[in-house]
């Protein structure tokens, strides 16, 4: 049916071996090894969480505290106002 193809057949090369020099120095150096870091201590951790306790535990009280003053003015004001008008 179809013709198969036919391959060339490659040359085979002679095996050249290379005379160099020598190495310059026959040592091996040591794998790079990755950078070690300190692991994390529990005191470490511990701080920091309660360092964002803290921290969360202090925008709460000043959210809380900017809208209680915003519901005093408005109280304020609307006593002012009702006194003008009597």
């Amino acid at each position: 049916m179809f013709p198969r193809p036919q391959l060339p057949t490659t040359p085979h090369l002679p095996a050249t071996a290379e005379h160099g020099q020598p190495p310059a120095c026959s040592c091996h150096p040591a794998p790079a090894r990755r950078p070690v870091l300190p692991p994390a201590t529990t005191g470490a951790v511990a701080a920091v969480l309660v360092g964002g306790v803290v921290l969360t535990a202090l925008l709460a009280a000043v959210a809380v505290t900017a809208i209680s003053v915003a519901v005093a003015a408005l109280v304020l004001r609307s006593l002012l106002a009702s006194g003008h008008r009597r």
